[in-house]
């Protein structure tokens, strides 16, 4: 028996604005120190009034915008009601019938598949609850209440817990482009629900949805990724077995890599919404949405079309580059350098190709394994984006051994100077004569007889640990084409 999984995700998202959502305390839900963060109103005391924070609006709206969302001239919000320790007035100030944005939508890179987007609507977080190890007691940090949280709802859309991930990856790299939040998921700034259900294939597909299960607080790609996969196989064996799957939330065991029962799932009306008496419509012009629309960045989704046609790059390349904004905003400045250093130096527009891949590869290999598993941040790196550019002109015009180019490379990295200062300094030229090679090359040949007489025995490898030798005698300079010329044509002649 086959089955159609379908799956839904509701993504909780904490925006960067400086205070919180209905009042001026800082938005800081890092804080360390317990309820410093806190007033009258986040702490739900009676007779308080909030106030819309502005700034979290827009951030929506945002958002919306770069989902390709409608969004509603007038929304509101809404009471929902439930006891909860972690709530502090008992209900949460969020929306529900009128939401800021509907119907968008975000297409998956790898495919192409469109998964809708329900809703986008704006709420306030609720506190922390800590269990202090070893206690029978549970402790309150309300540091968090009221900070602006952006939760949006897709469609049923998703059908492999691939795609989950995918999607998750792709709406986080979103949000950090747009810096809206930094959505980073260890830390709670990013939280995924994963709503699950399958239902037996009939005929070429089937679109009824099975028994729905909601899997609660996922907080990493690979939690939705196993979670989801797991739910999947469970609902399925149940099936197979005639049971009957019940409609519940369930909690994620990363440990033991299962979903477990937590509660009945809720329904709307179980929280009996009812609008929020303290705050009013929110009403939003034309023009305001297009002040918006018009901060809006490059998406991910165009970035890639563009690196693919303009810097003729591979996707695996343009995807390294793409998911890290801070590195590929740094690798356009040195492109932008280098086509000037280019124009500078007389070099043909023929060679701008050729040219942008070297710097991927420096980029992305070498200029990365120096900051030995540090996040690229420009701000930090110690290469400027003028110097980046020189040093792979540099490397076409003098023709720099990769030994030679890493070693510049790292010099640069250590003392921040330019390229050409160094290449002067430490005599880095590259060794091409003739008599030169071949002097090096006997002096090689005498000092190693064993790897000649494998050679001489067939073992051509021999050749390249000789070659590896001269580089090493040369630290590096030696070019090693002539080098393996010349060693070719004097063990041969031996």
């Amino acid at each position: 028996m086959k089955y159609q999984p379908k799956i839904g995700l509701e993504v909780h998202i904490e925006l960067k604005t400086r205070s919180k959502m209905f009042c001026s305390c800082i938005n800081n839900s890092l804080e360390k120190r317990p309820n410093v963060n806190i007033c009258s109103i986040c702490l739900g005391h009676p007779g308080v009034l909030p106030t819309i924070n502005e700034k979290a609006i827009k951030l929506v709206i945002k958002t919306a915008l770069a989902l390709n969302c409608k969004i509603a001239k007038v929304s509101k919000f809404e009471r929902k009601n439930y006891f909860y320790p972690d709530l502090p007035k008992g209900y949460q100030i969020s929306q529900y019938k009128e939401p800021i944005a509907t119907e968008g939508f975000l297409i998956l890179p790898s495919s192409g598949k469109k998964i809708r987007i329900r809703r986008i609507h704006l709420e306030e977080d609720t506190a922390k609850l800590i269990y202090p190890e070893g206690k029978n007691y549970s402790l309150l940090d309300f540091n968090r209440a009221g900070i602006p949280l952006m939760e949006l709802v897709t469609e049923p859309d998703i059908e492999s817990a691939k795609e989950a991930k995918e999607f998750a990856k792709e709406l986080q790299l979103i949000l950090r482009y747009l810096d809206v939040s930094d959505a980073d998921m260890e830390k709670g700034q990013m939280r995924i629900e994963a709503n699950v259900s399958i239902t037996q294939i009939s005929g070429v597909n089937s679109q009824n949805l099975g028994t729905k299960v909601e899997i609660k607080n996922l907080n990493s790609f690979r939690a939705v990724e196993k979670a989801v996969e797991y739910e999947i196989k469970r609902q399925a064996e149940i099936l197979e077995s005639r049971g009957e799957v019940v409609q519940e939330t369930r909690g994620w065991n990363e440990k033991k890599g299962i979903t477990l029962p937590q509660r009945e799932k809720e329904e709307a009306h179980d929280y009996r919404y009812f609008p929020e008496p303290d705050l009013p419509s929110l009403e939003l012009s034309d023009e305001f949405i297009k002040e918006i629309k018009l901060t809006l960045p490059e998406m991910p989704s165009q970035k890639r079309v563009r690196f693919l046609e303009e810097f003729q790059l591979s996707e695996k390349v343009i995807e390294t580059l793409i998911n890290n904004k801070n590195l590929n905003e740094y690798f356009e400045k040195v492109v932008s350098e280098l086509l000037r250093w280019m124009k500078d130096k007389g070099i043909e527009e023929n060679k701008k190709a050729e040219l942008i891949k070297t710097l991927a590869n420096f980029l992305l290999t070498e200029a990365l394994g120096l900051l030995k598993g540090k996040t690229f941040r420009e701000k930090n790196f110690p290469i400027t984006p003028e110097n980046f550019a020189e040093f792979i002109t540099i490397i076409k015009e003098k023709n720099l051994t990769s030994k030679m180019a890493k070693i510049l490379l790292e010099e640069m990295f250590k003392t921040k100077k330019d390229p050409s200062d160094i290449l002067q300094e430490k005599e880095l030229r590259r060794v091409d004569d003739e008599i030169q090679i071949t002097e090096i090359a006997q002096k090689i040949i005498k000092m190693h007889p064993q790897a000649i007489r494998d050679f001489q025995s067939g073992k051509r490898e021999a050749i390249q640990f000789l070659i590896g030798q001269m580089m090493r005698e040369t630290k590096g300079k030696v070019n090693p084409q002539k080098a393996k010329e010349i060693l070719t044509k004097l063990l041969t002649n031996n």
